[in-house]
């Protein structure tokens, strides 16, 4: 759907749904506005088939005009661990970043072992936290809590385990510091 409301029809372009090991993506002809990467502060949406769209809506199988790119930047860092790409140009794209360690089995698995009564859902956190900070290292508290789906406690408190493990180092102060993994995950 979104595809055929945002597509631009006179371009040759075809418009393409990829999935690949690391990530997945989308390209669609477009009529370029920003010319650069849109994000959920620059977006000024604009309605290439405000027809379509306006169907879409009515018989509610789309929202309203920018959610998508609001819902995109707050979902996708959680599933993933890193942000979308959306780059208005000729072909607009939608790169969507895909991580194992975010995959929908991770959940399944911590589900498991919570029912088994298996207490491998701190080592877990633990190592979420460890990947998720060996690629971020700047990242707060509050960030690597909204990435991988657990509470601001529960991730301040495995910090303090992979701190007396020697596993996890903070350097510089607490604004402006970074995160240093020095175990392996």
């Amino acid at each position: 759907m979104n595809t055929l409301i945002h597509r631009e029809f006179t371009a040759a372009h075809y418009a393409r749904f990829i999935i690949e090991k690391d990530r997945m993506f989308t390209e669609n002809a477009n009529r370029a506005v920003t010319g650069g990467t849109i994000t959920p502060d620059n977006y000024v949406p604009d309605p290439k088939n405000p027809i379509i769209a306006a169907f879409f809506r009515n018989i509610g199988l789309a929202d309203e005009l920018g959610s998508g790119v609001r819902r995109l930047h707050h979902y996708v860092p959680r599933y993933s661990g890193k942000p979308p790409e959306l780059i208005d140009g000729d072909v607009f794209r939608v790169i969507v970043p895909l991580d194992d360690a975010y995959s929908f089995d991770v959940e399944i698995n911590k589900a498991h072992l919570k029912h088994s009564g298996d207490n491998n859902d701190c080592a877990l956190t633990e190592k979420t936290i460890l990947k998720y900070l060996s690629e971020c290292p700047h990242a707060t508290q509050n960030e690597i809590a909204a990435a991988i789906g657990k509470t601001r406690r529960g991730v301040q408190e495995a910090i303090v385990r992979l701190r007396k493990k020697d596993m996890l180092k903070r350097e510089g102060a607490k604004k402006n510091g970074k995160w240093t993994v020095t175990g392996s995950f």
